[in-house]
């Protein structure tokens, strides 16, 4: 299940499906597959192109044991981080500059006075409005991370399946997803690196299923 909150409060709550149509997020998608630009390459047929693919993965799967490629699934709150580095909405976003560095984070949620969510802000997003050299802020224009957060964001309960947070994420280009609990407060966050590291630690998920 997914949410979407904004300055005004939660605006979506659905399914994966229901949140792509509604809000048509194939048309934002960064990494479109190739074989679906078949016009743009004069009509060519991708066909062949995709055999060694399939074969590679039917290979793949043969190699498997059974209990091994149903392996477990595993959804968001065992996985997430649950100490989660917030900021205000009216903090400044030099203040928020500076949590960053301190733990050593890219990205943090926001939140309004309510500790309920309501977007998201980057280094990326923090450097339009500072002037930052060697990490150290050098001129300020002094604006508030609401002037520049990401809003609305995408949100996952935490019993959501980690492949359908990991295809949000391709589907919006963000780097993590907040988890939320059905009143709206962050209750802990999932980076690209936490399903990474998922997959790499932990017993095989269930990719083929």
């Amino acid at each position: 299940m997914f949410t979407i909150h904004g300055i005004t409060g939660q605006v979506f709550s659905g399914s994966l499906e229901e949140m792509n149509r509604v809000f048509a997020t194939d048309k934002t998608r960064k990494v479109r597959a190739i074989e679906k630009e078949g016009d743009e390459l004069g009509g060519v047929d991708l066909e062949v192109n995709r055999r060694p693919q399939e074969t590679a993965i039917q290979a793949y799967r043969q190699m498997l044991s059974h209990d091994l490629e149903r392996g477990p699934l595993y959804h968001a709150y065992q996985i997430m981080q649950t100490r989660v580095i917030s900021v205000l909405a009216d903090d400044d976003a030099a203040r928020a500059w500076l949590v960053l560095r301190k733990y050593n984070i890219h990205q943090a949620p926001v939140l309004n006075h309510e500790s309920k969510m309501v977007g998201i802000v980057s280094e990326r997003e923090l450097l339009t409005v500072l002037n930052v050299d060697a990490g150290n802020i050098v001129e300020s224009l002094g604006r508030r991370v609401a002037d520049v957060m990401t809003t609305p964001v995408v949100a996952a309960a935490p019993v959501t399946d980690v492949r359908r947070i990991a295809a949000a994420m391709l589907n919006h280009g963000v780097d993590g997803v907040p988890i939320t609990n059905d009143s709206g407060h962050l209750i802990g966050f999932i980076s690209r690196s936490d399903i990474l590291r998922t997959l790499v630690m932990e017993p095989p998920l269930s990719l083929w299923r």
